[in-house]
């Protein structure tokens, strides 16, 4: 492996500091969690984020309404932990939805990226360090032989149903009930009254005419997938995807349903798109293609590519993505595309993973003893690597419509007793759990004495 970094991925110093409370920040082991009043000063900022803010957040599920709280504001963080304002700490199981796969503050990291902006924080023109991620992706997922660099998941799975468009000549694609793709109009569609019904918008200020193009089958439903390209033969471009769906929770394909996605694209003359924004290098180094050994025509690529900074990727077959411009008329173009702060974050992020494989496996068994507590409860818990969902429901979830049976006032409750316990959680039930490589054996012990005492 070219260009190996010196410091391990699990610096043991670093990761000392972290679980004992981090010195730098000051606090002891006895201010873990919610001993103290909340949010004294997370209620003040709240207050202010609301006038100027929608919400007072910047993004929506940060705002905790859908668990009847309000939010605390980050100070800092470092390891396996989150500190907020008010000095209060937490175990982060969010990781910032996916990237923190090392840990916050990985000190090689930000060395990497201190280095990086004493050299400016943006061009606006190529740098060596975007040929070397580019090179590097391809290494580690041969299915992207030609790529481009963009600065969200969302403008990733806009540009790539893009190029599906421009190479087919076709203008309809078929996505799942549950799987998200980002906020762009022709994404925010749901069922309506059947999966052969015209799209409706699930946004207010979508026109219905930029969703009905896109058609909506049932996740881990080969028979809706196959009622489709009957009903609109010759007339879809793509089938793009979460290969391991983590949007409705945790829900993982079926046996067969992406050999399956493969077959039919193949057979009907479309692309299969993989959106691998959160599987993605957290899986295995090649992601959920090389997970499940199914390659697309297309992915996309976001968290963990940038290290935790914006950065994101689309690309694959070279035959599609040459139709992108300059090379041919498909347009997609961006200012901060390539960032060099980003690109450096990432490099270094998949610098350690490569280094360290040993880390997949690692998180992996972390993860387990995670889910054998969750299974104590009686719940219904969906798992792949590091990455799982508690689903407050006795039935299996294996789709949308089945994880919407679960019992969101409990995990209401739920959050909220994590909380207390100094351990947070996404604050909703149709959101994954991640793992990091910063959490250590005993922290993992301590969550899954409070998932017991919690449900």
């Amino acid at each position: 492996m070219k260009n190996k970094p010196d410091s391990l991925f699990f610096n043991r110093q670093f990761c000392a500091e972290a679980q004992n409370g981090w010195d730098r920040s000051g606090l002891s082991v006895e201010r873990f969690g919610m001993e103290v009043e909340m949010n004294t000063k997370s209620d003040q900022l709240y207050e202010r984020a609301c006038k100027r803010m929608p919400g007072g957040v910047n993004s929506p599920v940060r705002s905790f309404r859908s668990v009847g709280k309000t939010p605390f504001f980050v100070d800092k963080a470092a390891g396996a932990f989150l500190i907020d304002v008010d000095h209060n700490r937490y175990l982060d199981y969010v990781c910032s939805w996916g990237p923190g796969i090392l840990g916050h503050a990985h000190p090689a990291i930000i060395e990497a990226v201190r280095r990086a902006c004493e050299k400016g924080l943006t061009f606006g023109a190529p740098t060596e360090k975007e040929v070397e991620l580019a090179e590097l992706v391809n290494e580690c997922v041969p299915s992207m032989e030609m790529m481009r660099l963009v600065s969200s998941g969302t403008e990733a799975c806009m540009s790539a149903i893009r190029a599906a468009r421009g190479f087919t000549g076709r203008d309809k694609i078929i996505k799942f009930e549950g799987c998200y793709h980002g906020h762009s109009d022709g994404l925010l569609v749901k069922a309506g009254s059947g999966l052969m019904t015209e799209a409706i918008p699930d946004s207010a200020g979508v026109p219905a005419g930029y969703a009905e193009n896109t058609l909506l089958a049932g996740y881990n439903d080969p028979d809706s997938v196959s009622r489709l390209f009957d009903a609109y033969r010759d007339q879809i471009a793509c089938v793009i995807v979460e290969p391991v769906a983590a949007n409705m929770g945790v829900v993982p394909p079926a046996e067969g349903f992406l050999p399956f996605l493969r077959e039919i694209t193949e057979k009907n003359g479309a692309l299969l798109i993989f959106d691998e924004v959160i599987t993605g290098f957290r899986l295995s180094p090649g992601g959920a293609q090389e997970y499940y050994g199914v390659r697309p025509d297309l992915s996309t690529f976001g968290k963990i590519i940038g290290g935790g900074m914006p950065l994101a990727a689309y690309g694959g077959r070279k035959d599609v993505m040459s139709r992108i411009a300059p090379l041919g008329p498909v347009y997609q173009a961006g200012t901060l595309s390539g960032n060099p702060v980003a690109v450096t974050a990432g490099l270094e992020t998949l610098r350690q993973l490569i280094a360290h494989p040993e880390i997949y496996e690692e998180i992996d068994r972390r993860a387990g003893k995670l889910e054998e507590a969750f299974r104590e409860t009686g719940f219904t818990v969906n798992r792949v690597g590091s990455l799982l969902s508690c689903f407050f429901t006795k039935e299996p979830v294996t789709d949308y419509r089945s994880a919407l049976r679960s019992d969101t006032k409990a995990f209401a409750a739920y959050f909220a007793a994590m909380l207390e316990r100094g351990i947070y959680v996404a604050p909703s039930q149709f959101e994954a759990l991640f793992v990091s490589a910063a959490h250590t054996d005993e922290m993992i012990e301590r969550t899954c004495r409070a998932i017991r005492e919690a449900v």
